[in-house]
């Protein structure tokens, strides 16, 4: 197939890219830089650089069977402070791509959609029919976006798809020397903050509460490997319909303490990583964790990397 991804300068989208081209497709990136690395882009995709709202002289020159669209500002903080940005790039420039995609004619969509539309879930697995209840501008623009397709989908025919990623974690290590991994200059992930830690580049390492229901008083999040998460989109774009919206959540049904992370970075690096307990963020839910029926029912997709290799395959892209 012949496939647009936005945002395959990214952290996702450069690995998206790459087992594309892998699994032998015809490749192009958009993407405006803000925060990817064309060096990230895998050998072989062509390279456009552009704002999705510039997607239609992309689509124009050659037929597109799919775009995998997956460039967005997924900043939960900057997304509070500045929420008109958020709005203007996920969700405006979302509809110009989408009406970009009708004027030539491109059959179907994969979305990088987010488990933060849920916001405080009222029971744990998330189901994909969960009542949505985003709890920052991000996760709203993201819903929208959802919503959006819904509509699109059933006024014009296309195929769309809403891949709601829990966290994401880890590196692919496609062969020797080829490895796609994450770079962030405004870090707020866990697992790449306690790697800093680990390397010394960082001092400590914050947990932002202790007091939580939960074994060990920490957060408990839902962690996917980030290969795990490229074959999932791979998958959708195959499984998708004429006139389909489908929500599907992309997590492992299954939930780590922040403090089992940490044991697991101590465990992949041999160091130490010393931690520093700060109060509780407002908003962060105690347990966040998928339910992952659909995705194997729709997509014969289920993860097959745990935590230990996450943490192992993302130490292994920091240290080179």
């Amino acid at each position: 197939m012949r496939v647009l991804v936005t945002g395959g300068a990214g952290y996702i989208g450069s690995v998206v890219v790459a087992l594309l081209l892998d699994a032998g497709h015809d490749v192009t990136v958009l993407d405006d830089l803000a925060t990817g690395h064309e060096d990230a882009i895998a050998p072989g995709a062509q390279f456009v650089k552009a704002s999705i709202t510039d997607a239609g002289p992309v689509l124009a020159e050659r037929p597109y069977d799919t775009v995998m669209h997956l460039a967005a500002k997924s900043l939960v903080a900057e997304s509070v402070e500045h929420p008109d940005r958020y709005w203007h790039n996920n969700v405006g420039g979302t509809l110009a791509l989408l009406d970009a995609m009708r004027a030539h004619s491109v059959p179907r969509l994969v979305f990088s959609s987010t488990a933060a539309t849920y916001g405080e879930p009222s029971a744990v697995p998330i189901p994909e029919d969960a009542p949505p209840a985003p709890a920052s501008p991000y996760g709203t623009s993201k819903l929208a976006v959802d919503l959006a397709l819904a509509d699109y989908t059933r006024a014009y025919g296309v195929a769309t798809v809403s891949l709601r990623y829990f966290n994401v974690a880890g590196a692919l290590l496609l062969r020797p020397g080829v490895s796609y991994g994450e770079r962030h200059a405004v870090e707020t992930h866990l697992i790449p903050i306690a790697l800093q830690v680990a390397a010394g580049t960082r001092d400590v390492l914050d947990i932002y509460g202790t007091d939580y229901p939960t074994a060990d008083g920490t957060c408990v999040r839902d962690y996917l490997h980030v290969a795990d998460v490229g074959d999932a989109h791979l998958r959708a774009m195959s499984a998708v319909r004429p006139r389909t919206h489908r929500v599907i959540n992309l997590g492992s049904g299954a939930g780590y303490s922040v403090r089992q992370v940490v044991e697991a970075v101590r465990r992949a690096t041999g160091r130490e990583v010393p931690v520093r307990p700060a109060p509780r963020r407002p908003g962060d839910p105690a347990v966040l964790v998928a339910s992952t029926a659909r995705a194997a029912a729709e997509l014969g997709w289920e993860p097959v990397r745990g935590l230990d290799e996450m943490v192992a395959d993302a130490w292994a892209f920091v240290t080179g």
